[in-house]
This record gives C-alpha cells, sequence and structure tokens, in this order.
C-alpha cells in the first residue's frame, strides 16, 4: 500500500462526517412535491471530482448523485442488484451481468469495458490513486466480455469481501472513461443526476435525468427533485441557521447545534452513527510505546467510559469495533479485550517495565523522560479537545510528560506520513470493510507504506491471512478476532463510537456510508 493511502486513512477519517450507517432520512409531514429544488450542506469542498481520487467522505457525498456503483447495501445491510443484475461470486473472482440498457449521463451505453476499465485505471501505479487498497482490494483485476455483457473481477489469492468492495467504486462511463482531466470539475456517470455548475468553496449543482430507471431496487427519476444543490457549509452554526430558516432541506451536524435543532418545530431529525474513535499508539524503534506493557499502562490509566463521553459530548455509542456500519461483520471485537481501567496497575506496570518515578514527578529510564506527544485534530470540535486535555491529566497523574499537539487535517496527514511527529494520535477510522484496514495497521511502516503507527501484530497478520481466504461470512469470526487482538495489546484503544443527527426541512431522504441515496430524495409540501 501506498504514501498516498495515509492520506487516504486521515482524509477518511478526518471528514467522515455522518460516515457510518445506513439511515433512514427525515420523516416530514406533507404530500410529495414535484420538480423543484433540494439542498443539502456539505462540511467542506469535495476538491476533485474524479472517482478515482476520491478519498474524502464529503468527495463520495458528492458523487454519489452522478455515479453508480455495481451493488448497493440496502438498509438493512444486505448487497442488492445496481449496476450489476446479477453475480457469480468465486473465492479469488466475481463475475458481474450489467444491466441492459443503461446509459451514461451523454447518451452513451455503460458497458462491461467501462467498469474494467475503471478499476485497470485505479490499479494502475501511474495513476496514483489514494483509494486503491483501501476502497479498491490491492491486486484487484478487471477483464470485460461486451458481448456476453459481463465483466470479471479477478484477485491472485482467495478473497473475502471481493463481492462487497464493489459497493464503494463508483464507475466512469462515457468521455470521462479516457479523458480524466475532464471530469475534475464535471461529471460523467450513470447516476440520476448530472452536474451542471461548480463553484469551489460555495456550490455544487446537479439535475436530474427523468431518463434514469435502473436504481437499486428498480428505483427511477420521476419522482425526483429537479435539482440538487450541494452547498458547502463549513460552520455548523450557520447550517443549522439555514436549515430552520428553510434555506437547507438537509445536512449532518455533529456538534453542540444538534440540541437546539432536536427542540426546533418543523426539523425533523435521525441519529446515526458518524464515525468509530479510537487512538493509537506510535510503535517506532525509539519510542516508549514500543513496549506492550507500556501501552498496557498506558491504557489501564484512562477511564475509558469518562473518556467517551467527553469526546462524544454525551452523545456517542459503545464501541463494538473498527467497522462503519452497516457492519459486514456483525458482532463485538471490543468487549473484554481492552486492558480496563485501573491506575494503581497502571502504576505498577510502568514501574516493571523499568520506567520509575524521579523528585521531579516524571518517570524515566536510562536517563530519558517517559515523553508523548499527543496529536489531534483540531477540525472535529470541543470534543476532541476536551478528550486530549482529559488524556493528558490522567497521563501526567501517572509521571508522563505530556505535550499536545492540535493541528489541522492538511498537517495530521503530513505528520502521519512523512515528519512522524507524535506518540500518540487520536484518528477517527472511516472503513465499511476489515479488509480495507489492512495495510493501515500491518505491512511496511511509514514513511515506505501506510502502517503509520508501525504495528507489528503477528497474531492479527496470522487472523488477516487466515480470514482473506475465507468466504466472507464464514471469515467474519476471525476478522472480529483479528480487530480483539489489536486491542489486548493496546495496539489502538478503541473509545467510543460518535454519533451525528441527520436533520431535514421539507424533504425525505435516505443516507448509507454517510452519502446520500439520490433516489431516496422527496420534496415535500404542507398539507
Amino acid at each position: 500500500m501506498t504514501k498516498r493511502a495515509v492520506a487516504a486513512l486521515a482524509g477518511l477519517a478526518l471528514l467522515t462526517a455522518a460516515c457510518g450507517g445506513t439511515a433512514s432520512g427525515p420523516e416530514q409531514q406533507g404530500k410529495p412535491a414535484t420538480g423543484g429544488t433540494f439542498t443539502f450542506a456539505i462540511p467542506a469542498d469535495p476538491g476533485a471530482l474524479d472517482p478515482a481520487m476520491g478519498v474524502l467522505s464529503v468527495t463520495n457525498n458528492v458523487l454519489s448523485l452522478a455515479y453508480d456503483t455495481l451493488v448497493f447495501v440496502d438498509e438493512s445491510g444486505k448487497i442488492v442488484p445496481a449496476l450489476a443484475e446479477r453475480w457469480d461470486v468465486k473465492p479469488d473472482s466475481a463475475t458481474f451481468t450489467l444491466r441492459k440498457g443503461v446509459t451514461c449521463s451523454d447518451g452513451s451505453p455503460v458497458t462491461p469495458s467501462n467498469v474494467a476499465d475503471n478499476v485497470n485505471h485505479i490499479a494502475d501505479p501511474a495513476t496514483k490513486s489514494p483509494i486503491y487498497g483501501v476502497l479498491v482490494p490491492s491486486g484487484m483485476k478487471a477483464e470485460a466480455d461486451d458481448a456476453a455483457g459481463t465483466v470479471t473481477l479477478s484477485m491472485a489469492e482467495p478473497f473475502s469481501f471481493i463481492l462487497e468492495s464493489t459497493r464503494s467504486m463508483f464507475i466512469v462511463c462515457g468521455k470521462g472513461v479516457k479523458d480524466r482531466a475532464s471530469i475534475a470539475r464535471a461529471t460523467s456517470g450513470s447516476g440520476p443526476y448530472q452536474l451542471t455548475e461548480a463553484v469551489p468553496g460555495d456550490h455544487y449543482t446537479f439535475k436530474v435525468r427523468r431518463d434514469y430507471a435502473w436504481g437499486p431496487a428498480g428505483a427511477a427519476a420521476k419522482d425526483l427533485p429537479e435539482t440538487v444543490v450541494m452547498k458547502v457549509v463549513p460552520n455548523e452554526q450557520t447550517a443549522a441557521n439555514l436549515l430552520v430558516a428553510g434555506s437547507l432541506n438537509g445536512a449532518v451536524f455533529l456538534g453542540p447545534d444538534r440540541s437546539r435543532l432536536e427542540a426546533s418545530p418543523g426539523v425533523n431529525k435521525q441519529s446515526l452513527t458518524a464515525s468509530t474513535g479510537q487512538f493509537f499508539y506510535h510503535q517506532g524503534d525509539d519510542r516508549a510505546a514500543r513496549d506492550p506493557e507500556v501501552r498496557k499502562a498506558l491504557t489501564q490509566a484512562i477511564n475509558l467510559q469518562e473518556l467517551a463521553g467527553i469526546a462524544s459530548g454525551g452523545t456517542g455509542k459503545p464501541a463494538t469495533g473498527l467497522v462503519l456500519e452497516p457492519r459486514p461483520c456483525l458482532g463485538d471485537s471490543v468487549a473484554g479485550h481492552v486492558p480496563a481501567f485501573d491506575a494503581a496497575a497502571a502504576a505498577a506496570g510502568l514501574d516493571a517495565a523499568g520506567w520509575k518515578l524521579g523528585a521531579d514527578g516524571f518517570r524515566a529510564k536510562d536517563g530519558k523522560r517517559l515523553s508523548l506527544r499527543y496529536m489531534y485534530a483540531t477540525t472535529r470540535g470541543p470534543g476532541y479537545q476536551a478528550a486530549a486535555e482529559y488524556m493528558a491529566e490522567a497521563w501526567k497523574k501517572l509521571g508522563v510528560d505530556v505535550k499536545l499537539n492540535g493541528v489541522i487535517d492538511t498537517k495530521l496527514s503530513e505528520s502521519l506520513n512523512a515528519t512522524q511527529d507524535w506518540d500518540v494520535v487520536w484518528l477517527p477510522i472511516g472503513v465499511t470493510l476489515p479488509s480495507q484496514l489492512v495495510g493501515f495497521l500491518s505491512g511496511p511502516s511509514a514513511p515506505k507504506g501506510a502502517n503509520f503507527a508501525h504495528l507489528t501484530n503477528k497474531r492479527y497478520e496470522e487472523l488477516v491471512a487466515k480470514a482473506s481466504k475465507l468466504p466472507a461470512a464464514e471469515a467474519c469470526p476471525t476478522w472480529l478476532e483479528s480487530e480483539s487482538a489489536l486491542f489486548e495489546t493496546a495496539d489502538l484503544v478503541p473509545v467510543v463510537d460518535t454519533t451525528a443527527l441527520l436533520a431535514g426541512k421539507g424533504a425525505t431522504f435516505r443516507t448509507t456510508a454517510g452519502s446520500l441515496v439520490p433516489t431516496s430524495i422527496r420534496l415535500t409540501q404542507g398539507d
């Protein structure tokens, strides 16, 4: 996995405002309205719109309007047809039969060759796609048979989630297949909407394709709004004001404005899982946390239940794993596998590891002070700042010298990959399959690879190797066990599943994996 994948993880994590879950959107009283404009707030500019370069969840939210995927995930988490009407899955390959009559926004037919070209373009090293090895599995190849209407995706070895991975692959068609530069600020897809205006930093306007009739479960465009505007609103207070005033039809809220909206008449809301929250220890050769006993002691010094409430503002849920909802593997990989809170045991553990408390109140070993540089993103709100301060205070009581380092998103990505200037990092994860994490939690270390925390958990690696070769359903217990192996040695510490408020006014809609389901959007009018 490449260096760019480290940035991919940071991007997936830092802007997963509503990255988890398939959620029904706000229910609105009133009758469906035809035509009109649906306006949805996004927290940042999506950047380049080529799906091969789409790292951030905000980018994928915008792209979901214009692009289809081979398969879709329904509200129950079940894989259902989308561009592909059926498929045949083998341990190392999956052959998809495409629907007939599907057209691109320029009127050209969507072919198996289009699908194959997308996958092979992302897998081409020259593309330097940040989603390769994350959303598109490393080593995947594609071969089309246009005459038969099929495309086959294959791996060199058996791979658990070869079918499930395709739910995240947006398929470019038409001119955009060969001219990728043409879709940096435009779209060339088979989805229900086409981008007609892009004003970076302000808004992105899409017009409906009334001929669209091949959505999941046969969804069509006949009842969709004529126009969808994705409006860039970085400030949640501003977004809340616009929603209450009726200038927005939908938005996602993580911060304190949630309570105001929940009490606002006429605003309808739905809670959904936003991201998994956890922190990592840097295990490089020169780091104190390379010693598992040190990691265990530092973890025991933190009351994780209190920390969860602080980080989430009291709106979180107990962490149960590393993958966002709807999870392909149901179960709890966290409970009973994380070192329990015990301040006395934490102190004894550091003593046993040779880190003795000195007269100055700090612990040291071989003349070196036990120091931790704690890094977190300042863009994630006051809860993260408060969580960092809480952890620093607990560790200082233990005799650890802690320096807090709040950084912006780009600086965090740089530190993970290049400078490595951290010892503990709070980094929420935003992936939908356990296989998407393997390159970050094992293998070559940064800056040569994506393993930014320099993890070397042999049991995790053995379990992943076993799980990867099993069919998805059969592999799930092993995938869950692999996560538990990481928690038991405190390689990373799961804290909380944060939640978000999905709020709407004058419209109904659904989201899945943090993105709008465009075929679900309906404007409403009062009785």
